[in-house]
This record gives C-alpha cells, structure tokens and sequence, in this order.
C-alpha cells in the first residue's frame, strides 16, 4: 500500500508540475497577455493598401513566408538561444542574443515591434511570475530595448516550458495575431481565419522544428516583400496599426 500510495503521490506531483507549465505557456502567448500584440501588423497594413495581400489565398502565403523564412524565423533562432541560455542560468549569453534579436531588424516600426512588446512582456511577467534570474537580466538591461522573442524564451525556460512547446506556442501565436490583423484589415472573415490557421499548422510545425537544429551560422531571413511594406508603412498616410 506504501509503494502505491508513493507512486500516486509521485504521479501527481508530475502532473501539477506539467499542468503548471501549459499553464505559463496558454497564460504568456494568450491574447489577453498585455503585450499590444494587436497594434502591430509587421508590414501587413501597407501591403494590403497596396493590394499585394487582399484575399485567403495571399494573405496565408504571406504568413507562411513569414513564419517560415522571415521574421518568424529569426525570432524562433532567438527565442531557441534565449530559451537555452536561461536554461543554463548564463545571464551574459541571454543577454548576446537579446542584442542580437533587437539588431536584426529590418526597419525601424519592425524593431519598435519587438522592443515595445518584449519589454511590456517582461514587466508584466517580473511582476506577476517573479524569478531571480530575469529580475537579474532586468536590472542588467536598465531602459535597454528588450527583444520579444528573448524574453519570452527566457521566461519559458525558467517555467520549464519545454524548448518544443515554446517554440510551436509562439510561432503560431504570431500567425494568429496576423490573422487578427487580416480580419481587421477587412481581407478576411472569421471562417478564412480559421482556415488560414489550420492550413498553417505544418508550416509552424517545420518551423519549429527546423529552429531546433539549425546552425546558429544559418540566422537570417529572406522576405524582401515583406520588409518593403514594413519600410512603406512608415509613411503610410491613414493608419491602423503601429508597424
């Protein structure tokens, strides 16, 4: 009865601890998060004035690219190395690779998206999920910019969200906020959403694990489409979104 009793007690200890940590990742990448994911398009805004994405069809190909090889892709590199440097306790390479997820950026409303959301990310998570070495990298960064995908690795290591989960989490995170941004747009109704979402869930597959083993020689990205729009955004006249 004692081994029984110790192997149940032992079986729920395991799934408190993995209810705990769905818990942080559902909490974290959720909407309701205070982020203002939902202010930023990533240069959608301006390619839909230009009629470059204006139906399903256009509008998941361009998501997919940039989950795939755009700005989706850099920040799963980021989030990857912040996620194993957190992981590891080295503040110092948590904090390389934050720079670097902040430099690699390919115009100035692309680099507001991050900054604005990673440090909004971080605030709102020191103050209701408290951990020493975030509040380390905190005071080491001062009124830096925070990259969004380095603080978010960095909190879901610490969580011990798996690196796998983290991954998938906030890739299709960002395609739903794009979605959102697409229904707002008026290029899409509520079902295309849903449609877009399910037709992208191999492309955030093979993104994700893509990340896990790509060399770290290998970060870039590839949406010079994407890029334009975000730099023709900048001036756009009437405006919705902040990038």
């Amino acid at each position: 009865m004692r081994i029984s009793s110790c192997r149940a007690d032992a079986e729920s200890t395991e799934n408190v601890f993995y209810s705990a940590r769905l818990y942080r990742l559902l909490a974290w990448l959720s909407p309701a998060f205070p982020t203002g994911g939902f202010s930023f398009s990533h240069g959608l805004e301006a390619a839909a004035e230009s009629g470059l994405v204006r139906d399903r069809v256009s509008l998941q190909h361009w998501i997919g690219a940039i989950i795939a090889r755009g700005g989706g892709r850099i920040d799963a590199d980021v989030l990857r190395d912040a996620h194993r440097a957190a992981s590891a306790g080295d503040v110092a390479a948590l904090a390389t690779t934050n720079e670097h997820g902040v430099a690699f950026r390919a115009s100035a409303e692309m680099a507001l998206e991050t900054a604005s959301q990673g440090r909004a990310f971080l605030d709102t998570c020191l103050a209701a999920w408290p951990d020493p070495l975030l509040g380390r990298w905190a005071v080491t960064l001062g009124e830096s910019r925070v990259c969004y995908p380095a603080a978010v690795g960095a909190a879901m290591a610490r969580a011990g969200v798996p690196l796998e989960w983290a991954l998938v989490g906030y890739l299709q995170t960002m395609a739903a906020n794009l979605v959102s941004a697409g229904l707002r747009l008026g290029i899409i109704g509520q079902t295309d959403g849903q449609r877009i979402l399910a037709a992208l869930e191999p492309v955030i597959g093979s993104a994700s694990a893509a990340a896990l083993t790509r060399d770290p020689d290998c970060f870039g990205s590839a949406t010079f489409a994407v890029e334009l729009a975000s730099m023709a955004h900048e001036t756009q006249y009437t405006r919705l979104f902040r990038s």
